[in-house]
């Protein structure tokens, strides 16, 4: 992604600068509460112009998470054009997401850039950026190095505190992103509830979220991608449930232009509850567990993964001895 405000590239390429997209790759599935895997077409003016995939694997305590984009066609104009990859993981802690380390790679015709950043309760401790920033940006300081999450996490919307999957309580949220060149802050505000179908996985209620794009440091405020999401433009972004877990991710992101709109959405859109070890019982992180059951002699682990619907999976038999 030819990012040249590298910052508001992020957003549109990965899931993450302005909101695109969570996701994730991880570790040790076996132990994973739930996951998630989709794919995103993004259009501009209803041209496809790229594309975002993404994996997700969480665990009880941890998450991991990766994705990938592409971009170009029409997008040049907003000097977004090239491939990136982003890669995130950390805890778990009170049901809401706490990054670790974070990582990025994007490439275009013009230039590249690597970040890798660690992370601890929000600060960063260790930054690596490559090429350094330029002297013209606007200055990022300590300060805003300090109580952020990066790119990816930030697409990590939790529920718990709404006691429900969907709830306006998940958009009532101001996020402070760096991504390793750029701060800035994404202001959420309840919208509407929806309803959504992917061409593949997810079909069901969407809660919809207003966002605003605020740049505070890293960037040129004459760049074309950052005066296009920060001059007041209707952007939305619409969250779905990710089954196993208290966490809800982007389904769709649409910013509204009198000149055209750009949308990236989800062709496919799966979520699964990982089976537990058998003889061990649920430990589902949503409030609505539903004991082990058994029908037509098979065990079965279930969940109310929203109001009314309940995912079932067999319960694995355990190794012969």
């Amino acid at each position: 992604m030819m990012f040249r405000p590298r910052a508001a590239q992020t957003t549109i390429l990965a899931a993450g600068s302005a909101f695109t997209l969570v996701t994730a790759t991880a570790g040790d599935s076996a132990h994973a509460e739930g996951n998630l895997d989709a794919s995103y077409t993004i259009s501009f003016a209803r041209i496809p112009v790229g594309e975002i995939t993404a994996t997700a694997v969480f665990g009880q305590n941890e998450y991991a998470m990766s994705a990938r984009a592409r971009a170009g066609g029409v997008l040049k104009a907003l000097l977004v054009d090239g491939e990136a990859s982003f890669s995130t993981d950390g805890t778990i802690k009170s049901d809401y997401p706490v990054p670790t380390t974070f990582a990025s790679k994007i490439v275009s015709n013009a230039e590249s850039s690597d970040v890798t950043m660690v992370l601890e309760e929000g600060n960063v401790k260790e930054l690596a950026v490559t090429p350094p920033p330029s002297s013209d940006l606007v200055p990022v300081t300590k300060a805003n190095r300090q109580g952020i999450v990066d790119p990816l996490t930030a697409l990590l919307f939790s529920a718990a505190a709404a006691g429900e999957g969907l709830s306006p309580e998940a958009c009532r949220h101001t996020l402070p992103i760096f991504d390793g060149h750029q701060r800035y802050d994404l202001k959420l505000a309840f919208k509407r509830m929806d309803k959504v179908t992917a061409e593949k996985g997810y079909a069901g209620p969407v809660v919809v979220c207003s966002v605003s794009y605020e740049p505070i440091a890293g960037h040129r405020a004459n760049i074309p991608l950052v005066k296009y999401l920060s001059e007041g433009r209707e952007m939305e972004i619409a969250l779905a449930p990710i089954a196993g877990t208290r966490l809800l991710a982007p389904f769709r992101l649409s910013v509204v232009s009198t000149l055209a709109n750009l949308m990236i959405e989800a062709n496919r859109f799966e979520t699964s509850m990982a089976p537990a070890p058998a003889g061990t019982p649920p430990n589902v992180a949503h409030p609505s567990d539903i004991s082990p059951t058994r029908r037509d002699g098979v065990d079965e682990r279930c969940v109310e993964v929203r109001s009314g619907v309940v995912v079932c999976q067999k319960v694995p038999e355990p190794a012969p001895k």
